[in-house]
């Protein structure tokens, strides 16, 4: 048999998760890094120099390279064009969240990559986890009945107090920018969105860099969805940027249904508890065991390894473009229902649900 050869990977954007994504990379024999990029040359050079590969000094430098896929890592303005530039190069994509800032754009990069004949991934990609699996699993084995009712908290603090660059995701918002996780994890394992509503309140407008910039918070840092999906299933979300980690359940996800409950502690870690209730127990939860043990927190390489994989097999990957595009309608309906004092905004489109992972069939 002909050994599989590695995707050979560019980054673009050698920020704050370039690292763990360069690292994770790296670890994977399906995986090689060829190139980064950054439009600070020396945030590439020190990746490249820690992780492997070549700096470049732009965007077409990287695109000449001999690379199958980018990873765009770059901030959530630039993700559309970036990754629009990178199929029309003939490049395979996983972007970051959001794919793009506008419904529209999204999908037409859907469209390109399909037309292209490309894979286009995006993140999220943490309903691969172990414990996400594992939680699923228990849904999908009627361990709580039938699920009618889900509670995700977001609760991510003051994002100045620890990022050095703050700015841009204050301008997107608490939604955009991390409630994306558990869109994705409720809408992948429960089905689309259909209607939205929507209010948001700016709690603190006025903030300071660590450097001691001021600046103005105009986009809600507090934002609270409650979404109707295809099957009937209310998800009340919950998301800011200005209640902190130290929140008992910041990053929680329950899943309530007919005979009981469902905790995933963090729907960011791998390694989250995952715990049960039945209706009407007083008791504290029984937790679940994983389906397997999770090797760290996060696999920030899992939805790219999952697409090497797939582009192999000719299977369909799981951290679709066609999920991130809907997630943008989702996110875009939010914010017309916030301007509209919290009327319903519908939402049409659909995607292809993923698979479980092989190991949590």
């Amino acid at each position: 048999m002909t050994p599989r050869q590695p995707l050979r990977v560019g980054i673009v954007g050698c920020g704050n998760i370039a690292g763990p994504y360069a690292r994770d990379i790296v670890a994977k024999p399906e995986l090689t890094l060829v190139a980064a990029m950054d439009l600070n040359p020396a945030l590439a050079t020190t990746l490249t120099e820690t992780y492997g590969g070549r700096a470049v000094a732009t965007l077409d430098d990287l695109l000449a390279e001999e690379i199958d896929l980018v990873v765009n890592l770059t901030f959530q303005a630039a993700h559309a064009s970036v990754t629009r530039r990178a199929l029309q190069a003939g490049k395979h994509v996983h972007s970051e969240k959001p794919l793009a800032l506008d419904p529209a754009e999204a999908w037409s990069l859907v469209e390109l990559a399909n037309a292209s004949g490309l894979r286009l991934s995006c993140s999220p990609f943490t309903l691969m986890g172990e414990a996400q699996q594992t939680a699923w699993r228990a849904i999908r084995d009627d361990r709580v009945g039938t699920v009618r009712v889900v509670f995700a908290e977001v609760d991510w603090g003051r994002i100045e107090t620890w990022h050095p660059a703050p700015i841009p995701f204050y301008e997107v918002g608490p939604l955009v920018d991390v409630a994306v996780y558990p869109l994705s994890i409720v809408t992948a394992m429960l089905g689309p969105a259909r209607r939205v509503r929507a209010i948001g309140h700016v709690v603190q407008t006025n903030r300071v860099t660590k450097d001691g910039t001021p600046f103005r918070v105009t986009t809600p840092d507090l934002q609270i969805v409650v979404l109707e999906l295809e099957g009937g299933v209310v998800v009340r979300l919950t998301a800011s940027f200005w209640v902190g980690q130290q929140s008992k359940g910041f990053a929680g996800l329950q899943f309530h249904g007919d005979s009981g409950s469902l905790w995933l502690d963090n729907f960011f870690r791998f390694d989250s508890p995952v715990e049960v209730a039945k209706f009407g127990e007083v008791g504290p939860y029984v937790p679940l065991t994983p389906l397997r043990e999770a090797s760290g927190e996060i696999d920030w390489a899992r939805a790219v390894q999952d697409l090497a994989g797939a582009i192999t097999d000719d299977r369909a990957h799981r951290a679709t473009g066609e999920q991130g595009a809907h997630v943008i309608d989702i996110l875009d309906a939010a914010k017309r229902s916030m301007g509209a004092d919290g009327a319903p905004i519908e939402v049409t489109t659909s995607f292809s649900r993923p698979a479980p992972m092989p190991w949590a069939e």
